[in-house]
């Protein structure tokens, strides 16, 4: 008997495959098989959450403080955060102007479903993240990708926004630092877009989840170049807690009310034990912790961009912050795609094509990430000479 299932919804032809995922399952197929991977492809952080934080848990896991929030988050929690900003920033982010969300990707979801209609253009940069592109392809708008190459740091300017918008454009989507690049906007011309916008009434969305870890600036954050802009930020990177899923969003007040509507239908809260332990995050202690940390991704970065340089990548942005290296490969290969396979095949190194990221860079670069131990990008490096000196040979 054949069973019958009715048509999909049309909207999932806009969305791509995500090959980070999937070479991490062939990653999986081979330590499964008894090889040693060394992974630099998922951009995850190595270190766990701190353990104030996770004290925190076991204590509201005790105490049994596990019901439902309500759906812009706890007070504590949205208060700390606050503070956050003032202390680091010295921005007075109202707390009631902060919803906590499950993870960044339901503070963009959230924002998305508030914002973006059938058709509606969201300018964003090619090479980006490509969940945020699909977001937006999810409530049926068109994220309109705009070249933007290392002579731009790969990020957008204030001319590319002017030009690229048109009648049917709603707004931009940022992210600073951006993932796969690891380059930030520079403060000024994130200025002049944001004025860009404006003058076209449209919206500033800024992916802020790698705002924690920048090394080469002071302390920066779009909210404070207006209660218009909007902000979304994560506990996953800074915080190292990414299976916690707990983010959050700063919107104009105006906004406040409809987030929260749509947050009580799409997720009643975020979870109640992560917010709990999320509280932790800002104590003095798990702080030093993640300064430490921190730095200690800053020293990865110093050595794994010269030690691509030998191997013959290219680097023609130093990432200032997050974990990533966009890495330009044409001089090793003309399919990054198949480069990265042979790497994971041949070498046990994971490194991750450019296909996710946008066409404009899919066939000539590769995304490294140096979130994980130094060891590990010691040996892998290590594995590549090998590898490289092979294929000359």
């Amino acid at each position: 008997m054949t069973s019958h299932f009715a048509q999909l919804a049309a909207r999932l032809d806009n969305i791509a495959p995500f090959h980070v995922m999937e070479l991490a399952k062939m990653a999986a197929d081979l330590e499964r098989q008894g090889r040693n991977i060394i992974h630099m492809g998922i951009g995850e952080p190595d270190f766990t959450a701190a353990q104030p934080v996770i004290d925190a848990a076991a204590r509201a896991m005790a105490d049994g403080r596990l019901q439902y929030t309500s759906a812009t988050g706890l007070p504590e929690l949205r208060l700390a955060i606050s503070k956050h900003y003032r202390d680091v920033y010295g921005l007075d982010v109202a707390a009631s102007r902060i919803v906590v969300t499950a993870g960044a990707s339901a503070a963009l979801l959230l924002a998305c479903a508030a914002l973006v209609e059938k058709s509606a253009e969201v300018l964003m940069s090619d090479p980006c993240y490509p969940c945020n592109r699909h977001f937006v392809a999810a409530f049926d708008g068109v994220a309109k990708m705009i070249v933007s190459g290392p002579e731009h740091r790969f990020q957008l300017s204030a001319e590319m926004v002017r030009a690229n918008w048109s009648a049917q454009t709603r707004g931009v989507l940022l992210a600073s630092p951006s993932n796969p690049t690891g380059t930030s906007i520079e403060e000024g011309e994130l200025r002049r877009i944001v004025n860009v916008v404006r003058e076209n009434k449209g919206f500033t969305i800024v992916d802020e989840i790698y705002n924690g870890l920048r090394y080469d600036a002071s302390a920066f954050s779009a909210l404070s170049l207006g209660d218009d802009v909007i902000v979304i930020n994560s506990f996953s990177k800074y915080f190292n807690m990414t299976g916690w899923r707990l983010g959050w969003l700063v919107v104009p007040e105006q906004l406040v009310a409809p987030i929260e509507k749509l947050a009580q239908n799409l997720f009643i809260c975020a979870s109640s034990l992560a917010q709990h332990a999320g509280i932790a995050c800002f104590t003095p202690e798990a702080l030093s912790i993640y300064e430490a940390r921190k730095a200690e991704f800053k020293r990865r970065r110093d050595y794994i961009v010269p030690a691509l340089k030998s191997l013959g990548f290219k680097v023609p942005v130093m990432p200032d912050g997050a974990f990533y290296v966009y890495a330009d490969c044409s001089d090793l290969s003309d399919d990054a795609d198949a480069l990265t396979r042979s790497m994971l095949n041949d070498a046990g190194v994971v490194m991750v094509p450019g296909l996710d990221f946008g066409p404009s860079t899919a066939h000539r670069y590769v995304r490294i990430s140096y979130a994980t131990s130094m060891e590990n990008l010691q040996e892998a490096v290590a594995r590549l000479r090998v590898f490289f000196a092979n294929r000359g040979a």
